[in-house]
């Protein structure tokens, strides 16, 4: 007898039981993808809810009877009177280098047919930026290979520079241009093998855009060969507003884990106008209380705790860095309007493109008055420094004179030469898409205009001469370029070497 109890003993002793504790609820109802539940008592904000067919919501309101959810996945599969329970989870994405070079979901789920993505960490989509403390000052550069970008408003790793203007203006040829200047960087610096070299990563988040306009940069990038240092998640125009609501917050927390690591990262919200409106609608079907332009009163904390995610860590906590590009579509040059006065007051500047200069044919079509960034010199380089010191306030005398010179012809010699430079900068200025300029080049072609070089030169032949001065260096003065590169500042022998060069250019008589 004694023996079967002791067996029965050891039998009970190695079982092992696996219980998980979870609340259950029933949909009292659904539609327009949000679920109402009652009975679900000890929930958490934004935790993950399960319903039956394996579809998972996200708990976002909290009420005294009931639980307002918003439903990932197919909402038509739950119907009223289903079970829902708590899952004790928050909604988490997978990150990491697996990533790159792929188009996925808001959920990390891919969508180019190119086979699972193998991640083994997941990180939550909400998370509280870093402190004070964590943080340090941005100095380090992010070169966008856009001159007028590069040399008057500069964006430095761990920024968040704003890129605000009307439909069709170039914001997101602006974004593309730094996806593609950043991946030839980061080739050049694979090659180089160089132990300064840090890539920068990118993100590309596209909020209720078209499919084709995706598939469009898609198709510029992996042309480009960028998509091997960048992810694109989507959330189109034709997805839930839920997804497009938690897109940006997705790609924020693939950012981090760059950042996190160490590594430098690069995210582009394109755009969040697109993303407050599809939050607007979450909040108006939850019957949350509506504020201005019927946007919840809450759409500044929105914007406000995704872009404070984007910062420069100090090297005790890694070094990293998270910076971030987010876009802003305006109605008729509106700059003053809701959405994009909150995004302004959150970020370190802002790129304001203008629809007149575009049509004029000058793009980019930056507006130098209205455009600014807060990080300012410190994020270029010094050879930049030295020959882009005079060029924002340049441009931006030229273009008041310019407004008064229309009205009167009889103009002094000083203020003449003033419009004629002005002029030849705007020219200058002037890029085509896709064709970022390295650094180097853009230190020696500013460094002739600053020095007279430019002047001889018709104004409607000013690009002729740009674009012949950088084939001259690439074919024949690949060395002068490379200790630009190097040096990262101009001392006396590379400026007696610069001024050799353009004697030398100029013998050969560019432009006629």
């Amino acid at each position: 007898m004694s023996s079967i109890l002791e067996e029965i003993e050891t039998k009970i002793a190695g079982l092992k039981t696996s219980t998980t504790k979870s609340n259950i609820g029933t949909v009292r109802e659904t539609g327009d993808g949000v679920a109402r539940i009652e009975g679900l008592s000890d929930v958490m904000l934004n935790e993950m809810i399960e319903f039956p067919g394996g579809v998972f919501g996200l708990a976002l309101n909290l009420e005294e009877t009931e639980v307002g959810a918003i439903l990932l996945g197919d909402a038509t599969k739950i119907s009223e009177g289903d079970e829902a329970k708590t899952t004790g989870r928050l909604l988490s994405v997978p990150v990491g280098k697996g990533l790159l070079g792929r188009v996925v979901n808001t959920l990390g789920e891919p969508l180019d047919g190119k086979g699972e993505i193998k991640s083994e960490t997941f990180y939550p989509l909400e998370k509280i930026a870093p402190g004070v403390i964590k943080r340090r000052s941005v100095s380090q550069p992010v070169q966008t290979g856009i001159m007028a970008i590069d040399a008057m408003i500069p964006i430095g790793r761990g920024q968040r520079e704003l890129i605000i203007g009307d439909r069709a203006t170039g914001k997101t040829t602006i974004c593309v241009d730094t996806i593609i200047s950043q991946a030839r960087l980061n080739k050049a610096g694979e090659d180089s093998r160089s132990k300064d070299y840090r890539p920068l990563y990118c993100i590309y988040v596209a909020i209720g855009q078209k499919n084709s306009n995706v598939a469009r940069v898609l198709a510029v990038l992996e042309k480009e060969d960028a998509m091997r240092y960048t992810t694109i998640i989507s959330a189109p125009a034709s997805d839930s507003a839920t997804n497009q609501y938690l897109a940006p917050f997705a790609g924020a927390a693939m950012g981090e884990w760059f950042m996190d690591n160490g590594m430098d990262a690069l995210i582009i919200y394109d755009d969040l106008s697109k993303h407050a409106v599809a939050y607007r609608q979450v909040s108006l079907v939850l019957k949350r209380p509506s504020g201005r332009e019927a946007y919840p009163g809450d759409v500044f904390y929105l914007h406000s705790r995704l872009l404070e995610r984007s910062a420069r860590v100090s090297d005790e906590y890694g070094g990293g860095s998270l910076t971030a590009l987010p876009i802003i579509e305006t109605q008729a040059g509106d700059v003053s309007a809701y959405i994009p006065t909150n995004v302004i007051s959150i970020t370190d500047g802002q790129i304001y493109l203008e629809t007149d200069l575009f049509y004029q044919g000058v793009r980019p079509a930056i507006s130098v008055g209205l455009s600014v960034s807060r990080v300012g010199s410190a994020a270029q380089i010094k050879a930049i420094k030295q020959v882009a010191g005079k060029v924002k306030l340049d441009l931006a005398q030229f273009r008041e004179l310019a407004a008064f010179a229309q009205f009167g012809s009889d103009l002094d010699a000083a203020t003449k030469a003033r419009l004629d430079r002005g002029q030849r900068i705007v020219e200058l200025f002037k890029q085509i898409q896709y064709n970022p300029l390295p650094v180097e080049l853009q230190v020696a072609v500013m460094w002739a205009m600053q020095n007279g070089f430019v002047d001889p030169v018709p104004v409607d032949r000013v690009k002729e001469f740009q674009n012949k001065l950088q084939d001259f260096l690439e074919t024949r003065k690949e060395p002068l370029l490379a200790s630009i590169r190097q040096k990262k500042q101009l001392d006396a022998d590379l400026e007696a070497n610069l001024k050799a060069t353009l004697e030398e250019f100029s013998a050969t008589k560019p432009v006629g």
